[in-house]
């Protein structure tokens, strides 16, 4: 009778995972972002690897309570890990919760300023459907606007962060009598700090200004026009703007808001300002998976498509990811998205690299040149906003991903010291001349899997490299990473 059992057990075993994995296929197909091996998109999987203890490290001296990462290159995810908890405690005291929710792979965050994003490709899909030119006059669709001095701010000034608006609103917006119109109408009244186009001044009432814009251009508010032209063609069935309550459990926590008495934010957006303005503005209140918000950056690597769906068009992608801000060097800065900043985009940061970053500890980063997304997804305001910064956390989770694709190869590594040279972090021309010779010793070697002689010649890079930087002819930034990547090479070969 065994016998017998065991082949209808194997068969129904087959056909039980040939049911599965084809479940798998058929969401992956849809979502088009398959899960990889990182070696089939030429990325070196050790590197990613020691993402894990750097987070749980961070996790581990409270820089937050949880995170998921989440990278991507061709398309494929090559790492998408959750580690410590979505929510894990009752106030602001670090009292813990009696059941803590560990964080998940599809853990929804609160994107915080990544919102601004969603405001920025929502205003340029009505750029392509040529309802303004990015140089017109605020004001021509919002009158009232105008007041106190504003008639000349641009729409493109908005989208820059060059309005001259402050950061924040004089008067906290949630302390303003009456609805979300009311609100609104306060900030469409608010001074600047300085005259439009003078200065680079990151502001989120440049972004609630947008939001209008796209409510009077299109008729509808702004949650049901990105929902209808950003999330749901793209079928990011995670974002939105003021989750279902039944969502919860699936949310990270944010901070203990005893200030406006709102108790744990759980479920609901952390920004007082988008609070106030009923969870819909275009400065924050987006909330997102890992997964959907690689969709969101995939639609902006593939010029503006995905899956068949236009969103953009590629002229908008191109104005999108053009740096208007050229007069304010180090604030490189397209239509919503930043450009090649360094302070969280690590190696990954070239002049056509876009991304932003969000006050929960949200940030994404993606980069043409290698076809990468990377991103980072931390409740790091839960249960206090006093915290440390998160920013050295975004910076390795960068790195990691640079190193990933960098150290693949000698030629690879080549084109990193070409990028060392563009950013002046190679400072001497003969240096950069002997290191890429040396990389192409190695590359031939490689190109023969000649694994002795490339391990021979490796060992001999880093004294070549240590050479350099005693002769400061190497950046701090540029020695360690060329030493790291060195050593991450080196481990492919032995």
């Amino acid at each position: 009778m065994m016998k017998k059992v065991m082949p209808l057990l194997f068969t129904f075993i087959l056909l039980f995972s040939t049911f599965i994995s084809g479940t798998v296929s058929i969401y992956a197909a849809e979502s088009g972002l398959n899960t990889g091996d990182a070696n089939d998109v030429e990325m070196l999987q050790q590197p990613l690897d020691d993402i894990d203890p750097l987070i749980e490290n961070a996790i581990s001296e409270q820089v937050m309570p949880g995170a998921v990462v989440l990278i991507v290159r061709d398309e494929q995810i090559v790492k998408h890990e959750a580690y410590g908890y979505a929510a894990r405690y009752t106030d602001n005291n670090f009292t813990e919760m009696e059941n803590p929710v560990e964080m998940q792979e599809d853990t929804i965050f609160d994107m915080a300023s990544i919102s601004k994003l969603f405001t920025a490709v929502a205003v340029m899909t009505l750029w392509d459907e040529g309802m303004f030119d990015l140089d017109d006059p605020v004001a021509l669709y919002i009158p009232e606007f105008a007041s106190n001095g504003k008639e000349d701010v641009t729409i493109k000034q908005l989208l820059t962060h060059t309005s001259g608006f402050r950061a924040s609103t004089t008067v906290p917006v949630h302390e303003i009598e009456g609805d979300r119109e009311d609100r609104l109408d306060f900030v469409l009244n608010e001074t600047l700090e300085v005259p439009p186009g003078t200065r680079y001044l990151y502001s989120d009432v440049d972004f609630i200004t947008l939001g209008v814009l796209i409510e009077r251009l299109s008729g509808q508010r702004q949650d049901e026009y990105v929902a209808a032209n950003i999330t749901e063609p793209l079928q990011m069935n995670d974002t939105m703007y003021s989750p279902e309550a039944s969502l919860k459990e699936r949310i990270a926590a944010t901070e203990y808001q005893s200030n406006v008495n709102r108790g744990l934010v759980w479920g609901s957006v952390h920004d007082e300002k988008a609070w106030a303005l009923d969870g819909v503005a275009g400065h924050a209140g987006v909330f997102s998976s890992a997964e959907d918000l690689a969709v969101f950056g995939q639609m902006m690597l593939n010029e503006g498509s995905y899956q068949d769906e236009q969103i953009l068009s590629e002229e908008a992608i191109e104005l999108i990811t053009t740096n208007w801000n050229g007069a304010f060097p180090g604030q490189d800065q397209g239509l919503g998205w930043e450009l090649n900043q360094n302070w969280y985009m690590d190696d990954l940061a070239e002049q056509n690299t876009i991304g932003h970053t969000g006050y929960t500890g949200t940030s994404i980063v993606v980069s043409p040149n290698n076809k990468s997304i990377t991103i980072l997804l931390t409740n790091r305001v839960h249960p206090t906003r006093n915290t440390v910064s998160t920013n050295p956390t975004r910076r390795m989770v960068s790195e990691k991903t640079a190193s990933a694709i960098d150290a693949w190869s000698a030629e690879s590594m080549m084109s990193l010291v070409d990028r060392l040279v563009d950013r002046e972090e190679i400072t001497d021309v003969s240096a950069a001349r002997s290191l890429n010779n040396h990389l192409t010793a190695i590359d031939h070697f490689e190109s023969r899997s000649n694994s002795s002689k490339v391990i021979k010649h490796l060992e001999g890079f880093s004294p070549l490299i240590e050479f350099y930087y005693d002769n400061n002819s190497l950046s701090e930034n540029a020695y360690e990473t060329l030493l790291s990547d060195t050593e991450y090479l080196m481990g492919k070969w032995q």
